[in-house]
């Protein structure tokens, strides 16, 4: 496996860990619609958490959350309007970032609640 698919894998590893740390469920690593992923879907009480994460080694080229792009947003709205509708929740959605960066033993957490609306 590439260096940086590895590096990512362990920053969603560190993600999940977190978001459970501050009591939030998992219900989905890695889901797939059509074209979309969604690294992690979340519950904690009436709020369904979608959840991009971006791991880094470095913010040499800009922060982690910089690199989601317009398109993967809609991809991400498109794969959770369909996850909602499927299994007929009542929820209120919610797109968050985790941020990390990953430098050799330190490493950097950042979570963006609602870090971008989906209309």
């Amino acid at each position: 496996m590439a260096e940086h698919n590895e590096l990512g894998k362990k920053g969603e590893k560190l993600a999940i860990d977190f978001l459970i740390e501050n009591d939030y469920k998992i219900l989905e690593k890695n889901y797939r619609y059509l074209k979309a992923e969604v690294d992690i879907i979340a519950r904690k009480k009436d709020v369904l958490l979608v959840v991009e994460v971006k791991t880094r080694s470095s913010d040499y080229f800009g922060n982690p959350q910089d690199f989601i792009t317009p398109k993967k947003i809609k991809l991400l709205v498109s794969a959770i309007d369909y996850y909602v509708v499927q299994r007929d929740l009542d929820v209120e959605v919610r797109f968050d970032i985790i941020a990390i960066i990953h430098q050799k033993n330190k490493t950097k957490i950042e979570h963006l609640e609602n870090a971008f609306f989906h209309f």
